[in-house]
């Protein structure tokens, strides 16, 4: 994990990847990641992910057993079990329970890697590092790396805590028996367990846990000993397969959500590069395969219950498209039934499972919803991928009138309730969850100062500017400021945009001059290192900074 001097900083020349993640990253053409990374990955939380952590009732935990294979499993309690001292601890009052494949593994000085995952609303947050202080009742955790993660692929669930007694009956084997096939062919989520640690103490060494969604048989049974997986498009950093590059142990998690029992298991995963066999499962960028060494189910293990709401998946109609710019589709949606929609707020972002064509299947996403909250009706804006696959069809096959279906609205990226000053950046199609906020903006009475900033690469990849402009033309407290990174010659300065090159943080600071304002930000993960940590520079605290990667 990530280490600092004695100063407490740390080095900028330090990477936070070992080699077999970069090896990875390489392969698959992501040669500029560890040059943003390092503000991504920090060495202490954001105040916002410590308080997610505080709030969760549960947390997915990865170790090694004392055999040095690794594992994963889940550590309950009522909201309040983990808590956050400071930006670089954490305190979990739980340990595993007995018979679990990491009782007594959460020991101190071990490695050990969390991810805290809200099934409601879809969000989640990563932090890897050691136990500082071990007991019965809990331990004390050390941070090294922390991380956010984007909220696709995962299922929205509603949890409750169960008052029938917990059995925690276990149940070890080597193989899969047929109810355990059954239950991971019928798994839509699981998680990942994985680690390297090599000689010496570098920085990027230690556990890391990861989630993994899709639709329902997206976890191949190949045998009682084997199984198979795809490796959708991520973060760009690649951990999980970067670790399998370096150590081939891996540990897999699949639980049970209507009974709380835990299917734990550990073996070796390779990683199958073969782009021919990749190509037969839609969006996987790769396949994986995990071969079974030692297996513990855990019977009714935790408290916790998870359900889908079906009474929030409505069918949708697609009643129009609009071309925003370029690449840029906004798609608007009612209710297939015609019934009112459920209200959202400014900044969320909207769950869709789309059928793919030739009987494929289903894939979910997440979009934020770029129009106005009291519309009555879900927009969503859309940039082409070369690669997408949701965003291919979107744009290139799903017809208006098509339906899909989609979940309740959900996110906490919102406006404040204080009444101060206004930053809202944005880079590309980061724009979409800003401009509903500013549509928001727009309705309301009074003269909160409001600075609506957005960077596009030039004139014809700008998408909204008519709209913003609308949008703030009689508002004298609102002003926009446009950046373009590489202006096309007929793009003209002053008219077309304010500035040419990217925004920085020492400008955005400048458009206030006031330490109460508050700062939201939008766009890719690199975008928001260089300005997160740029304004914390400028002396913005971080409890003024709010984010949001897509």
């Amino acid at each position: 994990m990530l280490k600092t001097d004695a100063a407490g900083n740390r080095p900028e020349n330090r990477s936070p990847f070992h080699d077999g993640e970069r090896q990875v990253q390489e392969r698959l053409g992501e040669r500029n990641v560890e040059l943003w990374a390092r503000g991504a990955i920090r060495e202490s939380m954001p105040d916002q992910h410590r308080a997610f952590f505080e709030a969760q009732m549960f947390m997915v935990a990865s170790a090694r057993d004392a055999d040095g294979r690794p594992w994963a499993t889940i550590l309950e309690g009522w909201p309040g079990f983990v808590r956050s001292p400071d930006a670089r601890s954490l305190t979990v009052a739980a340990q595993p329970v007995e018979g679990d494949a990491l009782e007594g593994a959460f020991s101190e000085g071990a490695d050990v890697g969390f991810i805290g995952i809200e099934l409601a609303t879809r969000r989640r947050n990563r932090v890897n590092g050691k136990i500082s202080r071990a007991g019965a009742e809990g331990f004390g955790f050390s941070v090294g790396q922390s991380f956010g993660n984007c909220p696709q692929y995962i299922r929205a669930r509603d949890v409750r805590w169960s008052a029938e007694k917990t059995t925690a009956k276990a149940q070890r084997s080597a193989i899969l028996s047929a109810s355990q096939q059954q239950w991971i062919k019928s798994a839509d989520t699981f998680f990942i367990a994985t680690g390297y640690r090599g000689e010496g103490d570098d920085p990027a060494f230690g556990m890391d846990i990861s989630h993994r969604g899709g639709e329902r048989g997206f976890v191949e049974v190949l045998g009682d000993r084997t199984l198979r997986f795809p490796d959708y498009a991520g973060n760009q950093f690649y951990n999980t397969l970067g670790n399998i590059q370096n150590d081939p142990r891996t540990g897999l998690l699949f639980l049970d959500f209507t009974t709380g029992s835990l299917l734990q298991m550990t073996g070796r995963a390779t990683i199958i590069w073969d782009k021919v066999e990749a190509a037969k499962v839609p969006g996987a960028r790769q396949l994986v395969s995990f071969e079974i060494e030692s297996i513990v189910e855990l019977t009714s293990a935790l408290h916790l219950r998870w359900q889908r709401d079906a009474d929030a998946i409505r069918s949708l109609r697609l009643a129009s498209r609009h071309n925003e710019s370029a690449d840029v589709t906004s798609f608007v949606f009612e209710a297939r039934d015609g019934g009112a929609l459920p209200a959202f707020r400014a900044g969320q972002h909207l769950p869709l499972e789309l059928h793919l064509p030739g009987g494929f299947g289903k894939v979910q996403r997440s979009y934020s919803l770029s129009g106005d909250p009291s519309d009555g009706r879900y927009r969503i804006s859309v940039k082409r991928e070369a690669q997408g696959l949701v965003s291919r069809i979107l744009h290139d096959v799903f017809p208006v009138g098509g339906f899909l279906d989609a979940g309740r609205p959900s996110g906490d990226f919102a406006l404040p309730d204080a009444k101060s000053p206004l930053v809202l950046a944005s880079a590309g199609i980061g724009i979409t969850p800003l401009l509903s906020m500013l549509h928001q903006l727009a309705g309301e009475e009074g003269t909160r100062p409001v600075w609506f900033v957005h960077s596009a690469r030039d004139g014809d990849h700008h998408a909204f500017r008519k709209e913003v402009q609308a949008l703030a033309k009689d508002k004298p407290n609102v002003q926009i400021i446009t950046h373009y990174t590489r202006p096309l010659p007929l793009d003209v300065p002053g008219y077309d945009f304010d500035h040419a090159g990217r925004i920085s943080a020492a400008g955005l600071v400048a458009l206030s001059g006031r330490a109460d304002t508050r700062y939201l930000l939008c766009g890719p993960a690199a975008f928001l290192a260089e300005l997160e940590e740029g304004l914390q520079r400028e002396g913005v605290l971080q409890e003024q900074i709010r984010f949001e990667s897509f």
